[in-house]
C-alpha cells in the first residue's frame, strides 16, 4: 500500500541530503544487520541459547518500559486528538486532503491487515483459552477472556504507537519542511543537530526496528505458508523447507520492486485487499453467523469495560511467562513496525487536521481488526466449546501456523479456501517486504522520495536474510526476541518524540495567539523602486547566486543594524548565526522562548503549465525563495527582493509580537 502513495513535489530544502544515500546510516545499517545474520548463520545454536537469555532478562527488567511507554502514547494521542492543537492541519494552513474520506479510509482499512492477522487470529484466542494467564483454561469464561486480551492485544494501542510516529512525522514534514525521518521529530529538541550524528543515530534505530520488526512478521508468514502447502501438497513441514520458501518469495518481492508502482505493490496491495474481505466474508457465513455477530458486540463491551485494567496489567503480583510471551511481544513488535506503518499513515494523510488524523486512524483499521478477530477467532472457540471433534486446540498445541488451516477444513469448499489464505499470506509476504523495503531505503537516504531500485532491492534482500536466520536460530523464540529487542532504543527515540511534538505544537502561531505577517503587511518604502525586486522575487525569477547575494548582502546588513540596537538596549544574547543558504538573528536571555529570526533559501520548480516559455532544461526552471522562520516553525512567506528598510520592518514587527507574547500568554 505504501507504493501507491503519490506526494506532491516540495520544496528541495538544501539542508536535506542531496545524494540519494546517506553513508553513514546506510553504511551502519547495513553492517549491523549483515553481522546479525552471519552470526544467526554460523553459530545457531549459540546464538538461540543468546536470543532466548536475553529476551528472558529484557522481559524481566524492562517490561514496565515497554507497558508504561505504550500507555502514555495511547493517552497522548487522546489528549492531542481533543486538546487546542486539533484544529492544527497537517500541512500549510490551507491546504487540503489530498484523499477523499473513502479512498483515505480504504487505506487505513488496508493498512489494518497484514500476516500477522492471518497468523494469530485463529490461534492466539484458542492459545488463551487454553491456557489463560490466570485461572482455568477450556471453560466459557476462558472463552470471553480469551477474546478480550486478543482485542487489547491488536486494538487501539498498537495505532496509538503508530500515530505517534505518524502524526511526528506528517506534521515536522508537511507543516515545518523537514526531512520525510524519524530525526525531524527531534528538531524542537536538538536544533540542526538532527543533520548531524545524532540524527543517523536516530535513522538508524528506525533502521534496525523496521527490520526486525518486518522480519518477524516474515518469518511467521513463511511458517503459515509451509502449513498451507503441507496440507495441499504434503510438502514437510521444516526449518529447510521455510528457508527456502523465504527465498523464492523474496525473490517474487524483488520482482515487484523492479516491476515499479503500477505494475507491482499497487496491483498485490489491490489484490490483497480483495482475498482478504472474500475470506472473511466466507468464514462469516458459512460459519456460526449468528453467533458471530453477536460475539463482535460482546467482545466490543468486555473490552472497553475492562480497557484501563489491561492497560497497566503487568501482572507484577502472579508473574508468568504468559505475559513476556504475549503482550510484550506485541508491544514490542509494534514499536519496532512503527518507523514504517507511521511513514505510510503520514504519506496519505496530509492535509488532514489532527483531531481528523488521530481519530481515523485509531478507529478505522481497529474496527476491522476486532471484525476480522471475531470471525476467525470465535469461529475456532465456538467448534471447541461445541465439541465438534475439529481437535482445534491440539492443532493449535501442536503447530501454531497450521489453526487457520484446521479451521477452514470444518468450513465448505476446504480446497479452495485453503489454497486463497494460502495465496493472500504469499501476497502479504511480498508487499510487507517491498513496501518495508522502500521505507528502510527512504529514511537511508535521508528522506528522498524516490531512491534508486537498487537500493530497495538490497533492503528486500536483506529482510529476507533476516528472517531466514532468526528461523534458523531459533524460530518463532528468536522472531520474538528481535522484535522486543529492537524495540528498546525506539521507545527512547518515541518518548523524546512524544516531547518535541508537543513542544512544537506549543510554539504554533495560531495556538499561542499570531499569525505570521503576510508579505503584503511590509509595505514598499516611499520613492523606492524594491517594488521591482519584490515582483521578481514574486515570478519565481530569483536563482540561486542572486538569492545568495541577497543573503550575504541585504539580509546581513539590516540584521547587523538590528543587532546593533538590541546590544545598545543590553539585550546581551543577541547574535548573527550564519550557515549555507541560511542567516539567524536571535535575541534574549537563553530561555526556551528567546526570539529568532531565520531567513532560509528554498529552491522550488515551477510548473511547466503555469510557465509554458521556461527552458525545458529542469536546472532552468528552479527558483529560489528567502523563507522567514520564527520560534514558532516555518512561517511560508518570501522576503526575497525586501529593501534593507523593508526587512528590518519585518523584523522588528516580528519582534513586536513576540514581546507582545511575552507579556500576554508565557
Amino acid at each position: 500500500m505504501l507504493d501507491q502513495v503519490k506526494i506532491e513535489s516540495e520544496p528541495v530544502g538544501v539542508e536535506k541530503p542531496e545524494s540519494t544515500i546517506n553513508k553513514p546510516v546506510f553504511l551502519i545499517s547495513a553492517g549491523l544487520i549483515i553481522s546479525v545474520c552471519m552470526y544467526g548463520a554460523l553459530f545457531s545454536e549459540h546464538a538461540s541459547l543468546f536470543f532466548s537469555k536475553l529476551q528472558d532478562w529484557l522481559l524481566t527488567n524492562l517490561g514496565w518500559l515497554y507497558m508504561g511507554a505504550v500507555a502514555v502514547f495511547f493517552f497522548l494521542v487522546l489528549y492531542l486528538a481533543f486538546s487546542r492543537f486539533s484544529h492544527l492541519k497537517l500541512g500549510p494552513d490551507d491546504s487540503e486532503p489530498e484523499y477523499s474520506y473513502a479512498s483515505w479510509f480504504a487505506m487505513l482499512f488496508s493498512a489494518g491487515m497484514g500476516i500477522g492477522l492471518m497468523f494469530f487470529g485463529v490461534s492466539e484466542p484458542m492459545t488463551h483459552f487454553l491456557s489463560p494467564p490466570i485461572g482455568e483454561g477450556g471453560t466459557v469464561d476462558a472463552a470471553r477472556h480469551a477474546m478480550q486480551t486478543t482485542f487489547f492485544h491488536w486494538g487501539v494501542h498498537a495505532w496509538a504507537i503508530y500515530i505517534v510516529i505518524g502524526l511526528s512525522l506528517a506534521y515536522f514534514a508537511y507543516r515545518q519542511d523537514l526531512p520525510l525521518t524519524l530525526r525531524s521529530a527531534l528538531y524542537p529538541i536538538v536544533g540542526e543537530r538532527i543533520y548531524g550524528p545524532l540524527g543517523h543515530t536516530v535513522d538508524i534505530f528506525a533502521i534496525l526496528g523496521t527490520m526486525f520488526g518486518v522480519a518477524t512478521s516474515l518469518g511467521v508468514g513463511v511458517m503459515q505458508v509451509n502449513a498451507g502447502l503441507n496440507y495441499l501438497f504434503d510438502l514437510p513441514v521444516s526449518t529447510t523447507v521455510q528457508v527456502v520458501l523465504i527465498v523464492a518469495i523474496t525473490g517474487g518481492a524483488t520482482a515487484s520492486v523492479v516491476a515499479g508502482l503500477d505494475a507491482g505493490i499497487r496491483r498485490l496491495s489491490e489484490l490483497n485487499l480483495l482475498l482478504a474481505v472474500l475470506l472473511l466474508l466466507f468464514v462469516l457465513f458459512a460459519g456460526p453467523t449468528v453467533t458471530l455477530l453477536s460475539s463482535f458486540i460482546q467482545n466490543i463491551g468486555m473490552y472497553l469495560s475492562n480497557f484501563v485494567d489491561m492497560t497497566f496489567r503487568l501482572y507484577a503480583y502472579e508473574p508468568n511467562e504468559w505475559f513476556g510471551d504475549w503482550t510484550l511481544f506485541y508491544w514490542a513488535w509494534w514499536i519496532s513496525w512503527s518507523p514504517f506503518v507511521g511513514m505510510f499513515i503520514a504519506r496519505i494523510s496530509r492535509g488532514r487536521t489532527i483531531r481528523e488524523f488521530i481519530l481515523g486512524v485509531l478507529l478505522v483499521p481497529s474496527g476491522f481488526t476486532f471484525l476480522w478477530l471475531t470471525v476467525f477467532g470465535n469461529s475456532g472457540l465456538w467448534l471447541e466449546l461445541h465439541d465438534t471433534g475439529a481437535e482445534l486446540a491440539a492443532a493449535v498445541e501442536n503447530n501454531m501456523p497450521t489453526a487457520i488451516f484446521v479451521l477452514l477444513e470444518q468450513l465448505p469448499l476446504t480446497t479452495i479456501t485453503t489454497a486463497l489464505s494460502t495465496v493472500l499470506i504469499v501476497t502479504f509476504f511480498i508487499t510487507s517486504s517491498d513496501s518495508g523495503s522502500l521505507v528502510i531505503d527512504i529514511i537511508s537516504s535521508g528522506g528522498a522520495e524516490n531512491p534508486p531500485v537498487w537500493q530497495r532491492i538490497f533492503w528486500a534482500l536483506s529482510e529476507g536474510a533476516v528472517a531466514a536466520t532468526l528461523l534458523v536460530a531459533g524460530g518463532l523464540a528468536a522472531l520474538q526476541t528481535a522484535a522486543i529487542t529492537s524495540a528498546l532504543p525506539l521507545i527512547i527515540v518515541m518518548l523524546l518524540v512524544c516531547y518535541g511534538l508537543v513542544r512544537a505544537l506549543r510554539s504554533e502561531p495560531s495556538v499561542r495567539g499570531m499569525r505570521p505577517i503576510a508579505t503584503s503587511s511590509v509595505p514598499v518604502a516611499a520613492g523606492s523602486k524594491g517594488w521591482q525586486s519584490r515582483l521578481k522575487a514574486m515570478l519565481g525569477r530569483f536563482r540561486e547566486g542572486e538569492a545568495q547575494e541577497y543573503l550575504t548582502a541585504t539580509a546581513r546588513q539590516a540584521m547587523e543594524e538590528v543587532l546593533t540596537q538590541l546590544t545598545a538596549q543590553n539585550i546581551l544574547q543577541a547574535s548573527i548565526e550564519e550557515e549555507p543558504h541560511l542567516i539567524r538573528l536571535t535575541a534574549g536571555q537563553g530561555e526556551e522562548f528567546d526570539f529568532l529570526y531565520e531567513i532560509k533559501l528554498r529552491e522550488y520548480s515551477l510548473p511547466s503549465v503555469a510557465f509554458p516559455e521556461l527552458p525545458a532544461k529542469k536546472s532552468e526552471r528552479n527558483y529560489w525563495r528567502a523563507e522567514v522562520t520564527l520560534l514558532e516553525g516555518a512561517q511560508q512567506y518570501d522576503v526575497a527582493g525586501y529593501s534593507k528598510e523593508e526587512l528590518i520592518s519585518d523584523i522588528l514587527t516580528q519582534f513586536e509580537n513576540h514581546l507582545h507574547l511575552l507579556h500576554t500568554d508565557i
